[in-house]
């Protein structure tokens, strides 16, 4: 037997008579990592969820969301996973199962389908020991060995010299030369993540003390402004997250690491694990602290937009991986010495929350202290 027959064979070991779409869904909400990026005829979407509603004729659907955020329900037998991933396997399972081919149309590995004759610009997904799991933008899925250490950031792009290529397990490998990399999430065809307005704060029913403190005085002045609620994205069941944190507490700071990797390697706009991949570096390496921390600033700023005036109050829950980071950026900011660019992100914070869970007031206030005492 395949690996694709005995994946159905396991999926399948319990279903009885009408329950084997019951039995797929669930192997794939169980085993597949959503939310993350697949292609749809060529197109790079986010795959969402995997439901299946009782119409058997209708079969499994997904629900995803293209790059300009507008979401779409189509057959899931339609969607073509990385090659090698559980989901592509899984979702070959289905297909088989089916009675139609493995892959869909155009998901079969091509041979010759990169050229090695320039450069290339890869995004960086995730870093996995010595190697990186990227993607050339709008096509293939590829790992990347590098000819010297390199320490990538989820997020960033990298100019490639490469040298050779291979294939395994279906996905494209590459090895070469990293040349420069940067960090320019505009040219990640990421979709912002969703924004929700909640209600309307008014400054005037938040206790600000006798007299308000200066920080406080432009926020009261500016008068009423809308909250709002940022989508947050945690690829796979439970909580990863907090098993990441437990594992980094026990000691076990590679799988910690590693489990991060793996929800940004599924989605990169989870700001949890750029937040808690800058915390773990900060004690350290603040320059590479930096680096997590503002690629989780800017992939959250897609949604926000230039001149973004409303709250993302800490009491949402959603909020608190975008204000993490943000608080992060800060403080490294600080940590290098790049004082103005700190005083104006602590400044910010406050703007978007101004109850301060975070105590950013009391950095603000020390910063400030500490310039005039030096005045």
């Amino acid at each position: 037997m395949t690996k694709i027959d005995n994946l159905i064979e396991d999926i399948l070991v319990d279903a009885e008579g009408g329950g084997e779409l019951w039995a797929f869904r669930q192997a794939l909400e169980d085993d597949c990592c959503l939310p993350r990026e697949a292609f749809v005829i060529g197109e790079l979407v986010t795959v969402l969820a995997i439901d299946y509603d009782g119409n058997e004729r209708r079969g499994l659907t997904a629900r995803l969301r293209r790059k300009d955020g507008s979401e779409h329900v189509i057959a899931a037998c339609d969607l073509a996973f990385p090659r090698g991933t559980t989901a592509a396997l899984h979702i070959a399972a289905y297909r088989r199962w089916l009675g139609i081919e493995p892959y869909p149309p155009g998901s079969a590995p091509r041979k010759d389908d990169l050229d090695l004759a320039g450069d290339l610009t890869l995004v960086v997904l995730a870093v996995k020991g010595n190697s990186l799991s990227c993607r050339i933008p709008g096509k293939d899925f590829v790992t990347l060995r590098s000819t010297r250490f390199c320490d990538a950031v989820p997020g960033e792009l990298l100019t490639v010299t490469p040298r050779t290529k291979w294939r395994r397990k279906g996905r494209l490998c590459l090895s070469g030369e990293i040349k420069a990399r940067r960090l320019d999430v505009a040219a990640l065809d990421l979709a912002p993540l969703a924004i929700e307005d909640e209600d309307l704060w008014d400054p005037e029913e938040h206790d600000w003390g006798e007299p308000p403190e200066a920080w406080a005085e432009p926020i009261i002045r500016q008068g009423p402004r809308p909250a709002y609620r940022m989508e947050r994205v945690v690829p796979g069941p439970d909580d990863p997250i907090l098993d990441a944190v437990e594992r980094k507490e026990a000691g076990d700071y590679g799988e910690a690491r590693r489990r991060l990797m793996d929800l940004l390697e599924a989605d990169l706009r989870c700001l949890d694990a750029h937040a808690h991949l800058g915390l773990f570096a900060f004690a350290h390496t603040p320059a590479m602290a930096i680096r997590h921390f503002e690629a989780g600033v800017q992939i959250g700023e897609l949604s926000l937009g230039e001149g973004f005036q409303g709250l993302l109050p800490w009491g949402h829950v959603e909020n608190r991986p975008f204000l993490r980071c943000l608080h992060g950026y800060g403080l490294c900011l600080r940590r290098l010495g790049r004082l103005d660019e700190a005083e104006e992100v602590f400044a910010r914070l406050l703007w978007l929350n101004p109850a301060d869970n975070q105590g950013v007031r009391f950095e603000l206030c020390e910063e400030k202290a500490r310039r005039t005492s030096h005045a």
